[in-house]
Parts: structure tokens; sequence; C-alpha cells
């Protein structure tokens, strides 16, 4: 019986918080009739909005009011995962009633492209070459929120009581402030500085006014939603490619990394393994393309140095976007972006993937181990890395975490892999458009159509979600949310045949 009160007392505050953030979420939703004035041919579809942000911002209200508790909680990490996964999983639901409604898309294909948005992935189903701009600037306004995360807008927004627990379960564990609240308003104006940077450099760099607010949102968030079928293709500028890789490079480093910099610490920042791998895999990357794929594509060889350079730094970093079709590259060329998407950007970023972070402490710890080998047995020889502005001693912990998680993101991604092809699809097919999935990338080689078998709209939802808020905080979530929502039951229905 006390378990079960207890139970009940954390969850009554918890449903209080997921309240406050669906508050937030539902006024997201009518953002875009903001646009109506200008766009008054849209009009029509502002009940499609209203019908996805009324009901979240009225019951959200309502939660809050009644079980919001009045003085702070401080929330486990659990905890926070549990309204996190609560959110998010509500946040695609409503964020498909605009795609229905509108698009008439069906429930799985509005729901696959409401979880594009979100997590900032890219893949779509839309034609957006005769979509309404108002559902156009709602693609991109979610990847510009789904990017910032709702624990931080929800920070930077409210004096809420969310700790962090909530700011950890998004993915989030560098703190630029000893206060978690005062540390996600630094992030969110980091964010929203780049995006007016990218809004100027994209309009004076020849796109209109509505492709460059769309652009910026999207390539800061690294999420890849584009206003034309051909992406930055379209255009065919070497100025936009450029403004663009800049901001898709902007959004896929580390805010630590980036406040670190903004406080002047020059020595610091270069001296960030997350940056040294990130430069060192552009340049790889692009090397490897230029002299294997686009040369013998492209005969004007500054064309292949631009194909080569935004479709290594789009797939490194998460972006989607591109500027070319793969029908004619080579498979070495898909392997390449195989593995650029599955490396992913910074920790913390708005960027998916396993994270370089991760990936710069597992070649350390490999490096280190070779090392010792050859060391005289009584010497002690710590490996060190510098993350953000220190530099520390590389645990056991960090090594094993990395470790887990990096076992974990190739298990599943070889198992969603794996269920791609027995649908049908070739092994590079399959291999290509789930690493783009997991990795919240966007980039595909056809897989992603409107009549693409139901059952892969789930599949590549599923892994969309997994890959924005990490593999760990949607199983724990989850499983906490099951066993606790068991306990109580159980113990209420015994409690009732006594």
């Amino acid at each position: 019986m006390r378990q079960q009160l207890y139970l009940r007392g954390r969850y009554r505050a918890l449903t209080g918080y997921v309240g406050q953030l669906l508050v937030i979420i539902g006024g997201l939703h009518l953002v875009p009739l903001l646009l109506v004035p200008f766009f008054p041919a849209d009009a029509p579809h502002v009940g499609a909005f209203l019908l996805a942000g009324l009901p979240l911002m009225l019951g959200g209200l309502l939660a809050w009011r009644l079980y919001a508790p009045k003085e702070g909680l401080s929330l486990t990490v659990q905890e926070g995962s549990v309204i996190v996964v609560v959110t998010w999983v509500i946040a695609v639901l409503a964020a498909a009633v605009p795609f229905m409604q509108i698009n008439g898309l069906t429930f799985s294909q509005a729901v696959f492209e409401s979880t594009s948005g979100w997590t900032t992935t890219g893949l779509t189903v839309v034609d957006v070459e005769n979509t309404p701009q108002i559902l156009l600037f709602f693609r991109s306004f979610i990847q510009l929120a789904g990017g910032a995360g709702f624990a931080i807008i929800a920070l930077s927004a409210v004096a809420g009581s969310f700790g962090t627990g909530l700011v950890a379960a998004e993915g989030r564990t560098d703190q630029l402030a000893p206060h978690v609240r005062y540390s996600a308003s630094i992030v969110l104006r980091i964010y929203l500085g780049y995006i007016v940077f990218g809004i100027l450099a994209l309009r004076a760099a020849g796109m209109s006014w509505f492709d460059a607010v769309n652009h910026a949102f999207t390539a800061v968030a690294t999420g890849g939603f584009s206003t034309k079928a051909a992406s930055i293709g379209h255009w065919d500028s070497p100025v936009i490619e450029a403004v663009i890789i800049l901001l898709m490079i902007l959004g896929s480093i580390n805010f630590f990394i980036a406040y670190t910099f903004m406080k002047g610490k020059f020595r610091e920042v270069f001296l960030s393994g997350e940056l040294r791998l990130m430069s060192a895999l552009i340049a790889a990357g692009t090397l490897l393309l230029l002299g294997v794929v686009t040369l013998g594509i492209y005969p004007n060889t500054e064309k292949a140095i631009r194909v080569a350079m935004f479709e290594v730094v789009s797939a490194l970093s998460g972006a989607g976007f591109s500027t070319t079709t793969y029908a004619e590259w080579m498979d070495f060329g898909l392997l390449v972006l195989i593995l650029l998407m599955l490396v992913g950007g910074g920790t913390g970023s708005t960027a998916g993937g396993i994270k370089q972070l991760r990936i710069y402490i597992l070649y350390k710890s490999i490096r280190w181990e070779i090392q010792r080998a050859f060391m005289p047995r009584h010497m002690v020889n710590e490996p060190t890395i510098w993350q953000g502005e220190k530099h520390a001693l590389l645990s056991d912990l960090q090594v094993r975490q990395s470790a887990l998680f990096i076992g974990m993101y190739l298990t599943v991604y070889l198992l969603g892999s794996g269920v791609m092809a027995a649908y049908g699809y070739s092994l590079k097919e399959s291999m290509f458009e789930f690493a783009s999935a997991l990795g919240t990338v966007g980039l595909s080689v056809g897989v992603t159509q409107p009549d693409m078998p139901e059952g892969l709209f789930w599949l590549n939802s599923f892994g969309m979600m997994l890959g924005r808020l990490e593999i760990f905080a949607v199983i724990i979530g989850t499983l906490k949310l099951v066993s606790d929502v068991g306990t109580i039951f159980r113990r209420y229905k015994q409690s009732s045949y006594a």
C-alpha cells in the first residue's frame, strides 16, 4: 500500500509536468497561423492546426493546474525519461493531424512524417511541390522545435521545477552554467542566434524569404526538410551550399563547445576531441568520395568537390540535405555515407547517430590499451581527453558506457536493416535507409516513398524516435512506465478484492 501511494503521488506530479509541456507544444502547433496574412489562400487550412493544438493546450493546462506540485519536485533520470517518452509520443500524434487533414496522408504516413519532423530526421512522403506553404512551414517549424528539445524550450520559457533528470533524458548531459534553467536558456539563445544568422545569410545568397526561413530552421536543427523536391540541388549555387554547410556544422557541434568558443577560450575549443574528430571525418570523407565517386560522375572538378563535401557534411551532421541523387553512385560511396550517418554529430547537439564523443572515447581507449602493452610493467599512465574546457582523465565508466551504447546502437541498426531486407529490399538499400532513420539523417536511396509497405512506416518511425531520444532513454522510460502502472494497477486490484 505504501508503494502504491508513493507511485500515485509521483505520477500525479509527472502528469502535471507533462501537462505543462503539452501547453507549450499545443502553442507551437498554432504558430503556423501567423503565416495566414502572408498566404491568404491557405486560410482554409487553419482548422487543421486548431484541431491539433487547442486540445493539447486545454488538456495540458487542466493537468498542469490539477496535478503539478506547488513546490519543486526533483526528478530522477528514470522519471525524466517517462515524461520525455510520453510527451514525444503525444506531440508526434498531434502533429500528424495537419498532414492527414491538409495533405490527405494515411495515419501511418502522417505519423511517419510527424516523427520525421519532431526527431529532425527529414525523411518524407510529402509532395512538397504541391503542398500549401503553411504546411511546409509547419514541417520546418517542428524540426526547429524538435532540435531544441521540449526540455530546453520548457526550461527557458517557464519557471518550472524540471531538473537535470528531464534534460538528461533528452540526451543533453552537459550544463553550460551551474543552474539547469539558466544553462537551457543559454542553449536556446545560441540556437536562435544560429537561426537568425542563417535566415539573413541564405536570403543574401539568393533564396526567397520563405525558403530562407524554412532552410535556416531545418539546417540548424540538422533536420533536412526542404521546400523543394530536389532539396538544395534545386538552386545549384555554390554560395547557398556553403551557407548550408556552415549551418549544418554549427547545428551538429556540441553547444558546450560553441559556448566555450564564445567565451574566447579558443585553445580549449581546438583541442576538443569531438571537433578534431569531426574535422578529420569531413576531410577524409570528402577525399574518399571525390577520388572514388564524384570525379567519375561530374567532369567539372568544382562540381565534384562541392558534391563530395556537401554530402559528407550532410551525412555526418544528420541534416539530410542533398545536392544530387545517388542513382549513379557506386556502392563504395554509399558505404562512406552509411558510416558517417552511424557516427553522427556532437554530443548535446541537434544531430543524431552514435555521437562523435563516444567514438572518440572508444578510439582513445583502444589506443591506450595498445600503448599499455609496450609500457614498463610498473609505469602509471592514464588516458585523457579534452571535453569542453577541461582536460580530464578517461574513466572506466565512460569507456564502459560508450561501448555499451555503441553495441546497443549497432544491434538495433542491424535488426532494423534486417527487417527492411525481409520486406524485399536489397541489403544496400536496407542498410542505407535504416542508418538514415536511426541516425535521424534523412538521406534516402529511394526506399522512402508514399507506397512503402505500411510496416516500414512504423519501423522507421520507431527507429527515428530511438535515434532522437537515444536508445537507453526510450527503453528506461518505457520499462519504468509499464512497471509502475502494472504495480499500481495490481495493488489497486488486490485492494478492491479485499
